[in-house]
């Protein structure tokens, strides 16, 4: 999985049937450059073109040597970088390429996750809530509970873990929340020249500008109903809502507004959820934390308290999606993306030629 917060590649082993989660094994995590950043931050919003064409590239590369680490592995799931998402127009685009990766590691490789979702008038986002399905299941959860995801964008799943699969009406909603972590990280690298706000830093210091705040929520994304998604761009005119306040002012602002999206959000619950389990660079950041458990009326804990990875469970959710693609089970439905039908989205390259599947 390489995200929208551009950081890095991440590579996990999952033992599955595409049904229950029977193991979790090694992980490894492969760093993008400063350099390597700049290459993909030039290529976002692009479609085609030669900065699309230098991210694929380094997309490919940066997944090879991420993946040639691991031994035995039976399937490989790639999620690839997401450049552009624009389901309800020109569509979705992750680049990254599985045919040559399942020829260079000798491999299947399944890849192109989002694109079937869209063109059967999904939002080909968020993909993870199957796998938070079977999460809940691994924990032995008996009551509603939600998994945040504070990558780039923030994205929230419900789970009802009284229904026997995912793909039960009810069982699941999911969709983005707002923006995350991307425009904290962008404000830090213009700024001060920081690829974050380490530690909430920077944010601990200053004081949430509520003028920002309440224009940020008057925007109709907020007023939609889910299933919905977001590109990661789609909310950079934030920035120039805090353009005017200090360096601490401006990042506790943006901060604030990540959390504020959230606890909007969580008002679409079917039902109080028991817990808010949250995974991604968001749950190192004790500001943005302690924003959350003030605001919501259930325990807010990294999803490390029941024994998840938070830095791996993307990476382990495509490999998840991987074998259910390949057991031909859908990775999507209208509760999570808001596609009309059941969906088990992706491309599947064999090992001979890279042929597709």
């Amino acid at each position: 999985m390489s995200g929208t917060s551009m950081d890095g590649v991440d590579a996990a082993v999952v033992e599955t049937d595409g049904h229950r989660i029977l193991g979790f094994g090694p992980s490894g995590y492969r760093a993008y450059s400063d350099d390597e950043r700049a290459v993909l931050r030039a290529a976002l919003g692009q479609w085609h073109g030669p900065d699309v064409d230098a991210a694929a590239e380094l997309v490919t590369l940066a997944h090879a040597e991420a993946l040639s680490e691991f031994d035995e592995v039976d399937l490989i799931g790639v999620h690839g970088q997401t450049l552009a998402h624009e389901p309800s127009g020109r569509g979705t685009l992750q680049v990254g390429d599985g045919k040559g990766l399942a020829q260079a590691l000798g491999v299947p490789v399944v890849w192109d996750f989002r694109s079937d979702d869209v063109a059967m008038g999904g939002e080909g986002a968020p993909l993870a809530p199957f796998f938070h399905f079977a999460c809940a299941k691994w924990i032995e959860a008996t009551q509603p509970l939600c998994f945040l995801n504070l990558g780039g964008v923030g994205n929230l799943t419900y789970v009802d873990p009284s229904y026997n699969g995912p793909e039960a009406p009810g069982a699941l909603l999911a969709f983005d929340t707002g923006p995350a972590n991307a425009p904290v990280d962008d404000l830090m690298q213009a700024r001060l020249g920081l690829p974050m706000d380490r530690d909430g830093a920077v944010a601990r210091g200053g004081t949430v500008e509520t003028g920002a705040l309440e224009l940020f929520l008057s925007e109709p994304y907020f007023t939609r109903m889910p299933p919905k998604s977001l590109d990661r761009n789609d909310f950079s005119e934030m920035i120039k809502l805090v353009q005017e306040l200090s360096d601490a002012d401006a990042v506790a602002t943006l901060t604030g507004m990540c959390a504020a999206g959230v606890v909007q959000g969580m008002e679409h619950c079917p039902k109080p959820p028991s817990r808010l389990l949250v995974t991604g660079g968001g749950r190192h950041n004790p500001v943005l934390m302690e924003m959350l458990r003030v605001a919501l009326d259930c325990p807010v804990e990294p999803v490390e308290a029941v024994g998840l990875d938070g830095d791996m469970l993307e990476a382990q959710a495509f490999a998840y999606l991987a074998a259910r693609v390949a057991r031909r089970l859908p990775t999507s439905c209208p509760g999570t993306t808001g596609v009309k039908a059941l969906v088990g989205g992706g491309v599947v390259s064999s090992v001979a030629n890279g042929a597709e599947g």
